[in-house]
C-alpha cells in the first residue's frame, strides 16, 4: 500500500505543477491580473535588501502553497526592460534596422530566457537529486523544488546583473570599449561584481527553502570568478569589447 500511495502523491503533485504552469502561461497575455507595483518592489529591493524578497517567498509559500511565483509580470517586465535597453544600443552602435531587430531577438532569447531555462533546469535537477534533506520517515510529506521556482530564482538573480552589464554598462560603454588598461580594469571589475551578485542570489534562492541542505554550493562559482578576474586583466582580457564586438563590430 505505501508504494501505491507514494505514487498516488507524485503523480497528484505532477498534475498541480502542470496546471500551475499553464495557468502561468495563460496569465501572460492578462496585464489587469498582473501585479506591476509589487514586481517593480521586488526589483528595488532585489538591488538592495535581496534578502526581504525571499522573505515574502516564505509568505507566499504560505498563502499559496507553493515556492513559485503564480504572477508572471517579473518575467514580462524584465523582457520588456531588456528590449528597451538593447533597442538603446541598437540606436548607438547599430548600422541597420534589420540587424537591429536581430540584436534584440537574440539577446532577449538567449541572454535571458534559453539561458535562464537552461540554468534553471541543472539547478533544479541538482537540488532535487543532491540537495535535499532525506525524509526521516514515510508519514511526513515529500517537498520537491519546482521548476517554476528555479525560473524564478534566476530571474530574480538576472535582474541586478541587468541594471549593471546592461543600463550602467550602456553609460560607460564608450569608456569601457577604448583602448588601454583603465577600460580593461573597469570592465573586468563590473562583470565581476555582477556575476558575484548573480550567484550570490542564485544560494540566497534556494538557502530559503527548509528541505535543502548543502546549499552554500551555489557560492562556490563565486570563488571561480574572483580568481578568473585578476587572471583576464592581466592577459588585457576586455569582456565589454568582446562581447560588444559580437553584434556591433563595425561601430567599435
Amino acid at each position: 500500500m505505501l508504494p501505491t500511495a507514494s505514487k498516488g502523491r507524485s503523480s497528484s503533485s505532477a498534475s498541480r505543477s502542470n496546471n500551475t504552469f499553464a495557468q502561468y502561461l495563460r496569465r501572460i497575455v492578462k496585464w489587469q491580473q498582473m501585479d506591476i507595483e509589487y514586481t517593480f518592489w521586488q526589483m528595488l529591493h532585489l538591488c538592495t535588501s535581496p534578502k526581504v524578497v525571499y522573505q515574502h517567498t516564505k509568505y507566499h509559500k504560505q498563502t499559496k502553497n507553493q515556492w513559485a511565483r503564480d504572477d508572471p509580470a517579473f518575467v514580462v517586465i524584465s523582457s520588456l526592460l531588456l528590449v528597451v535597453t538593447v533597442s538603446a544600443y541598437c540606436a548607438a552602435y547599430d548600422h541597420s534596422i534589420a540587424h537591429a531587430v536581430f540584436v534584440i531577438i537574440s539577446v532577449l532569447l538567449f541572454h535571458f530566457l534559453v539561458t535562464g531555462a537552461i540554468l534553471s533546469t541543472f539547478c533544479w535537477f541538482l537540488t532535487n537529486s543532491y540537495l535535499r534533506e532525506e525524509v526521516p520517515n514515510s508519514h511526513v510529506v515529500e517537498q520537491r523544488v519546482e521548476w517554476l521556482y528555479a525560473f524564478d530564482v534566476h530571474c530574480n538573480s538576472f535582474f541586478p546583473m541587468f541594471v549593471l552589464l546592461y543600463v550602467i554598462h550602456y553609460f560607460l560603454s564608450p569608456l569601457l570599449v577604448a583602448h588601454g588598461f583603465i577600460p580593461v580594469l573597469l570592465s573586468n571589475l563590473l562583470f565581476m561584481v555582477a556575476a558575484c551578485y548573480y550567484h550570490y542570489l542564485n544560494f540566497l534562492g534556494y538557502d530559503v527553502l527548509p528541505f535543502l541542505e548543502r546549499t552554500t554550493f551555489f557560492l562556490y562559482p563565486i570563488g571561480a570568478v574572483i580568481v578568473l578576474c585578476p587572471i583576464f586583466m592581466l592577459s588585457g582580457f576586455n569582456p565589454s569589447r568582446y562581447f560588444m564586438n559580437m553584434y556591433f563590430s563595425q561601430r567599435l
